[in-house]
C-alpha cells in the first residue's frame, strides 16, 4: 500500500465514541520509518491514530491523552501481524482503556497513557483514512493489508476475529460475529475491494497511489525479497519487496524470505532498468557470507545475462540464451532431484530442459543435495556482481504481478497455487506456505 491511502468522511454520529474496535492483518514491507495503520483528525479536539514508529518499529495507539506503545517490536517482513485495538474509555485505569493485541496475545504496554477522549475515528464530519495520516507528509504504510474491521460502540478481544489451530498458529477468522454498529465496516476482505462487508454501506475510496490485489494473504503467505537479508546493503526493495534495485558502488546479493529443503517451485523474474551485469537462481542458504555471489558460492547456482549459468566459480556448461530487459525468466527447482532450469519468456526450457524429467534431469544444473549439513536450505537468490551499475528486478512468486503490473495472460497452474505469465512445469507449485506444505 506504498504511497496509497483509503478515505471515508462519515456524516452520521457513532454509536458510541466512547468504545470501538480495529481488527486488521498487516504484512509490513519497510523497516525504520514511521507508518499509518489508520488516522483520524478532526482538526480542533484531536486526533486518533495507530502506527508503526519511526526506528523503534514499536506499535503506537496516539490519542489526545497520549502515546500508547507496545514493548514488542515488529521487525519481520515475511510474516503476517494480526492486529487487534479494542478501546474503551469508561474504564477506570489507563492500563484497561487501551488493550492491543497481536497475533491472540495482549501486549505488554511500555508506555501507557490511556484513552479518556471520544474517538475521533468514526465521528461525524470526520475523515477517517487507512494506511495514511491528515498530515502532509501523509506517512503511508508500506506493505500489505488484509480483512480491516472497524467496530463502533463495542470493544472486542482477539478471540472475535481469530483462533489458535491444532498446531498452536493464530489463524483468521474470515467471518466474525461481531456487531459493527452505525459507523463500523469491513473491507479488504478477499482482495482490494473497499466495499463494505458489513451490513453498513460505509464504503472507502482510494485516495492516491495504486492498491494492487495481491494473493499473499494471512493463510497462504507468499515468499518475496528480503530487506533483512540484504548484503552491502546495496539494493533498495519496493512494491511489497517484490521490486529490486540493486546498488552500483558495491557488489550487493538477496535472497527470498521463503526457503525450501524439499518439492518442486516454479518464479518467474523481470529486469526492467539498468545494466548492471547480474545473475539470478539459487542458494544454499547457509553458504552466504558477506563476500558471496552466486558465480562463486559454493552450493550456489546463478544464470548471468550474458547466456551462461555459473557455479562453485565454474560454467556449468550448457547452451542459455542471453537474455535482457524486460525478458522474463522462468526458474524450476527440482529439489526431490536436486535439479534446476531455467527459460526466457516462456520459451522451450534452456539446454533443452524438461524440468518434468525427475532424476533423470534432462537438460538440468545439477546442484548440491539440501540435506548436507554444509548447505541448510535452499533460497531463491539475486546478485550484481562487478559494481558497474544499477539494475532493477521485478519477482513474481505466484502474486500475479511484476510490480504493479498485472501479468498480461495467466498461464496455467495445476497446483492452484499463484498466478503467473506462463504455464507453471507439472509437478510445481508457487513457494508460499501452501505451496511448502502440498
Amino acid at each position: 500500500m506504498a504511497n496509497t491511502s483509503l478515505n471515508k468522511t462519515y456524516s452520521a454520529n457513532p454509536t458510541n465514541g466512547n468504545k470501538s474496535t480495529f481488527s486488521c492483518w498487516v504484512k509490513r514491507s519497510k523497516l525504520g520509518t514511521r507508518q499509518m495503520i489508520f488516522d483520524a483528525y478532526d482538526g480542533g479536539a484531536g486526533g486518533q491514530n495507530l502506527e508503526f514508529e519511526a526506528t523503534t518499529d514499536v506499535l503506537s495507539y496516539n490519542n489526545t491523552e497520549g502515546d500508547n506503545d507496545t514493548s514488542m517490536v515488529f521487525r519481520d517482513t515475511s510474516a503476517w501481524y494480526h492486529i487487534v485495538l479494542a478501546v474503551d474509555t469508561t474504564q477506570g485505569s489507563a492500563s484497561t482503556q487501551v488493550k492491543i493485541y497481536v497475533n491472540g496475545v495482549q501486549q505488554s504496554l511500555g508506555v501507557n497513557t490511556g484513552a479518556s477522549a471520544v474517538s475521533q475515528f468514526g465521528k461525524n464530519g470526520v475523515t477517517a483514512r487507512i494506511g495514511s495520516n491528515n498530515g502532509g507528509t501523509n506517512h503511508y504504510f508500506d506493505g500489505s493489508m488484509s480483512h480491516f474491521h472497524f467496530i463502533d460502540g463495542t470493544a472486542y478481544d482477539a478471540s472475535a476475529f481469530g483462533e489458535y489451530d491444532a498446531n498452536g498458529v493464530w489463524t483468521i477468522n474470515t467471518s466474525p460475529s461481531v456487531t459493527y454498529g452505525t459507523n463500523g465496516f469491513f473491507i479488504l476482505k478477499n482482495g482490494n475491494s473497499v466495499t463494505d462487508q458489513s451490513p453498513n454501506t460505509n464504503n472507502f475510496t482510494v485516495g492516491g497511489g495504486t492498491l494492487t490485489n495481491t494473493l499473499d494473504c494471512p493463510d497462504n503467505v507468499f515468499c518475496t525479497m528480503n530487506p533483512l537479508d540484504n548484503y552491502y546493503q546495496g539494493s533498495t526493495f519496493s512494491n511489497g519487496n517484490n521490486t529490486v534495485v540493486s546498488g552500483s558502488s558495491s557488489t550487493t546479493f538477496n535472497t527470498s524470505t521463503l526457503m525450501m529443503t524439499s518439492g518442486k517451485y516454479y518464479v518467474e523474474v523481470k529486469p526492467t532498468a539498468g545494466s548492471a551485469t547480474s545473475q539470478i537462481g539459487v542458494t544454499g542458504r547457509l553458504a552466504v557470507n558477506a563476500t558471496s555471489t552466486l558465480a562463486v558460492t559454493t552450493s550456489a547456482v546463478g544464470y548471468l545475462d550474458s547466456g551462461s549459468v555459473w557455479g562453485s566459480n565454474s560454467n556449468q556448461g550448457g547452451t542459455w540464451s542471453t537474455y535482457s530487459n524486460n525478458d522474463i525468466i522462468g526458474i524450476a527447482l527440482d529439489l526431490d532431484n536436486n535439479k534446476l532450469y531455467f527459460r526466457k519468456n516462456g520459451e522451450a526450457w534452456g539446454n533443452s530442459g524438461d524440468p518434468t524429467s525427475g532424476a533423470t534431469g534432462t537438460g538440468a544444473v545439477s546442484i548440491v543435495d539440501p540435506a548436507s549439513t554444509t548447505l541448510g536450505a535452499y533460497a531463491f537468490a539475486m546478485n550484481e556482481t562487478w559494481n558497474d551499475n544499477t539494475r532493477t528486478w521485478q519477482w513474481n512468486f505466484g502474486n500475479g504481478y511484476f510490480g504493479t503490473t498485472a501479468v498480461s495472460d495467466a498461464g496455467i497452474n495445476a497446483s492452484g497455487i499463484g498466478i503467473f505469465e506462463y504455464d507453471v512445469p507439472t509437478g510445481y507449485t508457487a513457494l508460499s506456505t501452501k505451496g511448502l506444505n502440498l
